[in-house]
């Protein structure tokens, strides 16, 4: 069984008991998050297409942790004006476990 959830602009096909990283929310470990906007379902025979929304169907999931991803490195460059600037950045996202499909 697997879902297809909408969350901050993305779209996540998703599976009971595997592992996300979505965008960062302030929740401390072991919290509930439910994803409310699922556009299909599907059981492993039938497709269930949403449109745009599937009524009455929703994703549970817990919050594991919060995490960091990769460190992602921005230069500027002045040609001929001997000027450069070099800054870091570190997106957080938020890691949950799948743990109920509801359709």
């Amino acid at each position: 069984m697997y879902a297809i959830i909408e969350d901050g602009g993305k779209q996540h096909k998703v599976q009971e008991g595997q592992e996300l990283n979505i965008d960062y929310r302030g929740l401390a470990a072991g919290e509930q998050v439910t994803f409310d906007r699922v556009l299909a379902v599907s059981d492993g025979v039938k497709v269930n297409l949403g449109r745009p929304q599937v009524a009455g169907a929703s994703v549970t999931a817990e919050v594991v942790a919060t995490e960091q991803g990769p460190k992602l490195v921005v230069q500027k460059l002045r040609r001929r004006k001997n000027s450069r600037r070099r800054t870091g950045h570190r997106q957080l996202y938020t890691t949950v476990k799948i743990a109920k499909i509801t359709a």
